[in-house]
């Protein structure tokens, strides 16, 4: 198995007992008798890509062996699964596996790094099987970058993902953005900032360096109002009221920035307020302009 570009540190030659072990030769299983893997990484299989799988194994068999481990009640799979679901897909009965006795927590790094190696995970996928490693098994996020053979800033940057808003992880699970884009989205710390943004890389096939651009807009504070402007004499507000008209504020303000596509902030006053709507080219203000008005600026 090759790496892809970048490489994976000793990927799954760290994670396998070296030895005479290693060497020896697969054995034929049935398939009946292997187990998913409790820890496998992977979440979603393209239908159409394992039928293709399944058909190439119709015609050449399985190339390459699944790695197994051995249980009471038969194997548990511990890497290959793809090439398993194909394989029933295909019509067989047995299957060309290594056996391989490995704990929990390398029954995951195996399954995680070569899944990484593979390119097959999306990236809330391979944050997930980051976050199990740090969890459930207590690795330390530098731990979890040796043995995958990442950067720990990668590993970090990958488990912000987890924290997106929800509408933001769907775009990301069914590819309607890139990770580029989710890494810039997830700088916003708002659920509401975190879709408006979403909504407008929609919208406006903004680039990664374009959302990152409007992230860092929309991490501005608002404007603030002229102190000038304010009287004096202002009688007091009660602060329950004030706070229900701030959340207020920031609804609106959301709901904007969804339908306009852009940084839009409202501040009020007391005899009225303001709506300063933000564009960034002249293509950004003829959109605004249509959008508004209903027609070509």
């Amino acid at each position: 198995m090759t790496a892809r570009s970048g490489g994976l540190g000793r990927g799954l030659a760290s994670l396998i007992p070296s030895g005479t072990a290693a060497l020896a030769a697969p054995s034929d299983i049935p398939l009946d008798q292997i187990r998913a893997n409790p820890y496998q990484p992977r979440k979603t299989i393209d239908d159409e890509a394992l039928q293709g799988l399944a058909a190439s194994i119709v015609e050449h068999g399985v190339l390459q062996p699944v790695l197994v481990s051995e249980t009471l009640n038969g194997y548990e799979l511990i890497a290959g699964e793809r090439r398993l679901r194909a394989a029933r897909i295909a019509g067989l009965t047995r299957i060309p596996a290594i056996v391989r006795q490995l704990a929990g927590r390398d029954q995951l790094e195996v399954a995680l790094v070569e899944n990484i190696q593979r390119a097959d995970l999306n990236p809330l996928e391979e944050a997930e099987a980051y976050r199990q490693l740090t969890d459930t098994f207590g690795m330390s996020q530098d731990d979890v970058a040796r043995r995958v053979g990442r950067a720990r800033s990668t590993i970090t940057n990958t488990l912000r993902l987890l924290d997106l808003a929800p509408a933001v992880q769907a775009a990301v699970r069914d590819g309607s953005i890139s990770e580029g884009h989710a890494r810039a989205i997830a700088s916003l710390d708002r659920a509401a900032q975190q879709e408006a943004l979403l909504g407008a890389v929609a919208h406006r096939g903004l680039s990664v360096r374009q959302t990152e651009e409007l992230a860092r807009r929309l991490k501005q504070p608002p404007p603030q109002p002229d102190p000038a402007a304010e009287l004096a004499t202002e009688p007091a507000v009660d602060s329950v009221a004030t706070d229900r008209q701030d959340s207020e504020t920031e609804r609106i303000e959301a709901e904007l920035r969804t339908v306009l596509g852009t940084k839009v902030s409202l501040t009020r006053s007391r005899r009225g307020g303001r709506i300063v709507i933000e564009y960034y080219d002249d293509a950004d203000l003829n959109r605004l302009y249509e959008r508004l008005v209903g027609g070509a600026a």
